[in-house]
């Protein structure tokens, strides 16, 4: 019994990741939800699953660092995320920040890139909306 279990759950894994049903690399927002309210400072918690978190200049297949866009959009795939005011690298492979927001409605976009900075393209992105009182 134990082999067919064991033959059965191997064709299944091989179906999955055929398919495409196998779970693919996202970043996330761990904190805070999307619509939420928030007080300064805003305490923003990011998540990635497939992808494994590496300082900035390690070209490791699979590896990279977030970017925090402020009222921004994703970057196209391959093009280098801007480091300004609005565009927050944490390529020390930081998880989480405090940020100064104006009052009022803002967008945040995670956006992984690897050791160059470049992006991995809107498909490893999250945009939430947030209400600053």
């Amino acid at each position: 019994m134990f082999r067919n279990t064991w033959l059965a759950g191997t064709v299944l894994a091989g179906l999955l990741a055929v398919s495409g049903v196998a779970q693919a690399a996202s970043v996330s927002f761990v904190q805070p939800a999307d619509g939420a309210t928030v007080s300064n400072p805003v305490h923003v918690v990011f998540g990635v699953d497939g992808l494994k978190i590496a300082p900035a200049g390690t070209m490791t297949e699979g590896t990279g660092h977030h970017h925090l866009l402020v009222d921004g959009k994703p970057v196209p795939k391959g093009e280098v995320i801007p480091a300004n005011d609005k565009s927050l690298h944490f390529g020390k492979g930081q998880t989480e920040t405090d940020l100064t927001l104006p009052p009022g409605d803002h967008t945040l976009t995670l956006q992984f890139g690897d050791g160059a900075h470049r992006s991995y393209g809107p498909d490893l992105s999250k945009t939430i909306t947030v209400h600053v009182k």
